[in-house]
């Protein structure tokens, strides 16, 4: 049905940028609220930001001022820049979306992840 593939991961130093994107695919009417979640090594998956389908955003408190959630509605995609990137933003980042199927309603979806680390 749906598809989300996310990019855009690697390796970077303490303080240097990067910008994941996930990108939806498949038939679907639309799609709501699109989330960034990460797990680290040996910790619980959390939440990094959410971006509403009004795009309204929020953010954990640990990325707060330095990553942006944004989307394309357009391209069905979601955008995550990532600033100031510290070791302890290494993880594997995960896409969430909630897709709005026709016919079926509102299903909650989820990318294969991507791997970003932050290392000198």
């Amino acid at each position: 049905q749906v598809q989300l593939v996310e990019s855009g991961g690697g390796l970077v130093q303490p303080g240097g940028s990067l910008r994941l994107s996930c990108a939806a695919s498949g038939s679907f009417f639309s799609i709501g609220a699109m989330r960034w979640f990460r797990q680290a090594t040996g910790k619980q998956r959390e939440l990094v930001a959410v971006i509403t389908s009004g795009a309204s955003t929020n953010y954990a408190d640990s990325v707060m001022g330095r990553f942006t959630i944004s989307r394309d509605y357009a391209k069905n995609t979601v955008l995550l820049q990532m600033n100031s990137l510290k070791p302890e933003d290494t993880a594997v980042y995960y896409c969430n979306a909630d897709v709005i199927v026709r016919g079926l309603g509102l299903r909650d979806y989820w990318g294969q992840g991507t791997q970003v680390t932050v290392s000198s």
